[in-house]
């Protein structure tokens, strides 16, 4: 990072630490909305930007997270905030038991099967395959995160937890990045075969590209818990997996702050224009096009690795 961008993220930070105090609830509520999405689109940027595996499921990554929180938390009475960890895990664990028998594919086919696998979740979760789901209601009564005796209730409250994560999360995706195990997501994104000649073990760092990715969308998924206080299956469509999708290659594959400002775009945006909110769909559908077309690597591309 140069100067110039350094200073440039230290104002978009200083903005967002003042921003709870200028706006209104209702504004505050749409930046946790957009940092909720930028957490489950920094995860799938993981999978599909690092190392370009096309997965178009992860709002049923998301989805484990969130019913894992809530049945913890309801049934059991675990404060919010402690299943964070088990919400990943479990997610976690569910994407490397999906992608292992599939980690082979490449291309439209890996697509194929996530679209499948956030299908079979939805379903499992309105039928309440297991009893513990609540069907098609969901489940009530999700406490709210405590910190040492301390309710978090308003907007104002849950942006600084959610903007706080996603800090965290950036930290840690940049520490990532420059790491072997960054190095080999890339190469694996560039030329698998390529990359197997080159003794990388592919269908290992494909597995841990989803796990981890899965991982950072089960929590974002029990943040979204503790938000809402209610969770049922419409909240993980299909849609939202393409909204995800879509964020990540509007941004640029791959690159942190073009996640971050697809994010503002697609998700903050729209509430300016509430009044054309039954052309959202075709309007997204038309600057996917524009920018397959005009600017295909998206909108802040990742920049080259450099070597001395």
């Amino acid at each position: 990072m140069n100067r110039i961008d350094g200073w440039i993220a230290g104002l978009c930070a200083a903005l967002l630490l003042v921003a709870p105090l200028l706006l209104n609830a209702y504004w505050v509520d749409v930046l946790n909305s957009v940092g909720l999405y930028a957490l489950l689109a920094l995860g799938l940027n993981l999978i599909l930007g690092e190392a370009g595996l096309f997965n178009m499921g992860h709002a049923a990554f998301y989805a484990m997270g969130a019913y894992t929180a809530a049945i913890l938390n309801t049934r059991y009475q675990i404060p919010i905030l402690w299943t964070l960890p088990l919400s990943g895990l479990v997610a976690g664990l569910f994407a490397l038991a999906v992608a292992r028998p599939v980690v082979h594919l490449r291309g439209d086919y890996l697509l194929i099967v996530t679209i499948g696998v956030g299908e079979i979740v939805r379903i499992a979760l309105v039928n309440d395959v297991f009893g513990i789901t609540g069907g098609a209601n969901g489940i009530f009564g999700i406490s709210r995160p405590n910190f040492f005796g301390f309710i978090i209730r308003q907007p104002q409250q849950f942006f600084y937890l959610i903007w706080g994560f996603v800090a965290l999360t950036i930290f840690l995706l940049l520490r990532l990045k420059q790491s072997r195990f960054g190095r080999a997501l890339n190469y694996l994104r560039e030329d698998a075969v390529a990359a197997e000649g080159s003794g990388i073990n592919t269908a290992y760092y494909k597995l841990a590209a989803f796990g981890l990715g899965a991982f950072w969308a089960g929590m974002a998924g029990c943040l979204f818990a503790a938000k809402m206080t209610i969770i049922s299956p419409e909240s993980f469509s299909f849609w939202e997996s393409v909204m995800l999708f879509m964020i990540v290659i509007l941004g640029g594959a791959g690159s942190i702050p073009g996640v971050l400002l697809a994010a503002f775009l697609v998700i903050g945006l729209p509430e300016l224009f509430r009044e054309f909110s039954s052309a959202r769909m075709l309007v997204f559908g038309l600057v996917m096009m524009v920018m397959m077309v005009v600017r295909p690597q998206g909108l802040l591309p990742a920049r080259g690795r450099r070597f001395g």
